[in-house]
């Protein structure tokens, strides 16, 4: 299980990695944007969108990445001081009756909205822009199934942390403090 666990880690954070260029092409695309509307008066619908899909992408597939680097905000009322032991049982609760459950409903609610999108291969609804929703709308399954297995990834360290994995152990003391 551990070696599934670093598996779906390693993945997560070559997509996180990979997927944080897309800041940048987000900024030069804007900039482009705004240097073609107000330099030159001319608009352009796709490269718009472009901004937004790339945006969208950004944040829902390098979302579990920052999950497993422990990036997401925290409501932290004792989890910086607890105990490692007891962050990982917060972890575990967090993972098995927050995410997961939260990451299945996303994926069940939104399937046939996804599914129907594929089916008429929906584009925009701008002429000149990109025809390519379906992918768009794609982003939202993969972002919860994306978290899902990140969550299954923090039930398995903290339950080897419980199960005194020093390893673990040392990276939940680590969580939290900075």
């Amino acid at each position: 299980m551990r070696a599934l666990a670093d598996l779906i880690d390693r993945v997560n954070v070559a997509t996180g990695k990979g997927l944080a260029w897309f800041a940048l092409i987000v900024v030069l695309i804007q900039f482009v944007v705004v240097l073609m509307r107000y330099i030159f008066g001319v608009g352009s619908i796709w490269a718009q969108e472009l901004i937004v899909y790339v945006h969208a992408f950004l944040f829902m597939q390098a979302s579990a990445f920052t999950l497993s680097r422990d990036g997401h905000v925290r409501v932290d009322i004792f989890y910086r001081e607890a105990h490692p032991r007891t962050k990982a049982k917060i972890n575990m609760f967090g993972a098995v009756v927050l995410l997961v459950p939260v990451c299945v409903l996303l994926v069940f609610v939104s399937w046939d909205y996804v599914y129907n999108s594929w089916a008429i291969l929906e584009g925009s609804a701008e002429t000149s822009g990109i025809q390519a929703r379906f992918l768009l709308k794609s982003a939202i399954i993969v972002f919860a199934i994306q978290m899902a297995l990140q969550g299954f990834v923090m039930f398995m360290r903290s339950w080897c942390a419980l199960q005194g994995d020093e390893i673990e152990l040392q990276r939940l003391q680590q969580m939290g403090e900075g």
